[in-house]
């Protein structure tokens, strides 16, 4: 699902049970990702970001170490370590900023993601590069769209500035990919 219908979908939610809460007599309830002062209806894409985000960035790091450990091309390794690398320095900034907004991050990635690892997996040689190399450009050019978002209209200036510092390394990684796969294309003709 798009990351617009996501946050739409939140927004629309959110904004169903505090008006049915305050009907009915009750206090709104409370986000289970937020605690105190952080719940906010004007962040709550920023915290649907900052989830989502977090769930990419184990992704990357997972599917990153498969691709070191499978990968049979050395470009698709190091490019794999190099997600092992950036995304988790990126994913300790982003839990360092999640606990001083009290707010808490998934610990794993969602089904999706757990599905495409498998799929990938069951992968080998020059199969696995080229699937590997298709769905990270896929997934960098989904999350550098996402990133810029939330890096111009995001409301929250501690998620806003994660997002402004790690876009460069993100639009760096893509960079790097659609190369790797330009030369994997020029290989196989």
């Amino acid at each position: 699902m798009p990351l617009c219908h996501f946050l739409h979908r939140i927004a629309s939610f959110a904004i169903t049970c505090v008006l049915c809460a305050s009907l009915r007599g009750q206090s709104p309830p409370r986000d289970q990702h937020l605690d105190h002062g952080a719940r906010n209806m004007m962040k709550s894409s920023d915290v649907a970001f900052a989830i989502k985000a977090a769930q990419g960035g184990l992704a990357e790091v997972k599917l990153g170490r498969l691709a070191a450990e499978k990968g049979s091309s050395p470009d698709v390794k190091a490019f794999g370590q190099q997600m092992v690398d950036d995304h988790s320095q990126a994913n300790e900034r982003l839990k360092s900023l999640a606990t001083s907004e009290a707010m808490t991050l998934p610990a794993d990635v969602d089904g999706q993601q757990q599905s495409t690892y498998e799929g990938l997996s069951k992968l080998s040689g020059a199969e696995f590069d080229s699937a590997y190399v298709k769905h990270m450009v896929m997934d960098h050019e989904a999350d550098v769209k996402a990133f810029e978002r939330e890096a111009q209209r995001g409301t929250d200036e501690k998620i806003k500035s994660f997002a402004s510092q790690t876009l460069p390394v993100l639009q760096g990684h893509l960079e790097k990919i659609k190369s790797i796969q330009a030369e994997m294309g020029n290989r196989s003709k």
